[in-house]
């Protein structure tokens, strides 16, 4: 596996960790329970998808890349309902861009190596 796709696995770990704590940080309406508990299920799933790309399995990528995209849209609405906190929309938009560079990193291909030719 190479560097730019192990750094791409780490970094959706972690995001998929920060998911996972969700339902433990809201305070109900922050986002609401409902949110935070679907947001959990995606981040258990994903980091299941990740251990299973880190030992190498290039059937996982796709589905982490769509969970991790997912779970980053389900934060968007802070943006447009009154009353949320400039720190939590601070915070989703750090998550946005830490998941489009993770997938990024993830789903671009490995660069070719060179051949010598004889």
């Amino acid at each position: 596996m190479n560097r730019s796709r192990t750094a791409g696995l780490a970094l959706l770990g972690l995001l998929s960790v920060a998911d996972l704590a969700g339902p433990l940080t809201t305070d109900g309406k922050h986002p609401p329970m409902e949110v935070a508990l679907v947001g959990a299920v995606i981040g258990l799933v994903s980091l299941v998808l990740v251990g299973y790309a880190w030992k190498g399995s290039t059937r996982a990528i796709a589905p982490l890349a769509v969970l991790r995209v997912l779970s980053a849209l389900t934060a968007l609405p802070a943006f447009f309902v009154d009353g949320v906190p400039a720190a939590i929309q601070a915070l989703v938009v750090v998550f946005a861009v830490l998941t489009v560079a993770g997938v990024a990193l993830v789903v671009r291909p490995a660069p070719m190596r060179e051949v010598a030719v004889r």
